[in-house]
């Protein structure tokens, strides 16, 4: 199981974008019943969080206690630590099973078979992620060279499924193509700070190296970041597909 998120749970709480609900609608009107909900590597708690509002019931999993001691509590939230591959949930359980920025990081046979076991026959499997942030040209430039040099060679192997939008990976399940959607947010320079310190190339970088990367990365970006907060936009990609028995 690989957690790169324990050591910097604060900053992911405080710093990941959140989904538009425009993603969730899409998925939304393909679930016949709206009972049961699996939020599969939960992290901070924000998808679980919105299907509370829609769901009787959610159970959120995640392999890190730090991420889930910072998640959002509801009282139709039920958070325990769990992999994604193998659960002590019951048989035909769910209605939705939803993985949020994490899918590359599963075995993803083990995870298939443990979610076709544990959703009801027609119920909905959607997972998503979010490719790299654009700003502005000459900003995305300069992020781009941190992205691809400062902390490149610290990215696990797992990363490049994300930079391919998850088009590679094998998806055994009858599929439904979403339209595109993207995450939109108004940053300030401190925002875009935390958000890439949350990074786990980042942060394998200061474990290995001894020093932060941003810093200076930051410091090199102040004279083009022109306003006190940006348009950040992030593309979101995901793979919707019907739980079959």
């Amino acid at each position: 199981m690989k957690d790169y998120f324990s050591s910097q749970s604060k900053l992911y709480a405080t710093f990941r974008p959140t989904y538009p609900k425009e993603l969730y609608e899409f998925i939304f009107q393909f679930v016949t019943e709206k009972k049961v909900a699996w939020d599969c590597a939960t992290g901070n708690g924000q998808v679980a969080n919105y299907l509370s509002t829609h769901f009787h019931e959610v159970y959120a999993t995640d392999i890190s206690q730090q991420q889930l001691d910072q998640a959002t509590k509801q009282n139709n939230i039920f958070y325990s630590l769990c992999p994604a591959e193998k659960t002590v949930f019951q048989e035909n359980q769910f209605d939705l099973i939803t993985v949020a920025q994490a899918l590359h990081w599963f075995d993803r046979d083990a995870f298939y078979n443990e979610a076709i076991r544990a959703g009801k026959p027609g119920s909905l499997l959607a997972v998503w992620g979010y490719a790299l942030l654009y700003i502005e040209p000459i900003i995305d430039e300069i992020i781009m060279d941190y992205y691809n040099h400062s902390v490149g060679p610290y990215w696990d192997n797992a990363r490049k499924l994300v930079e391919e939008q998850y088009k590679t990976i094998s998806f055994p399940f009858e599929e439904i193509h979403p339209p595109p959607f993207s995450i939109k947010v108004q940053w300030t320079l401190n925002q875009l700070s935390g958000y890439l310190s949350s990074w786990s190339a980042t942060q394998k970088y200061i474990r290995e190296k001894g020093q932060d990367p941003v810093s200076p990365f930051i410091k090199r970006l102040t004279k083009y970041w022109t306003k006190p907060d940006m348009t950040v936009t992030f593309p979101l990609f995901a793979r919707v597909g019907v739980i079959s028995k």
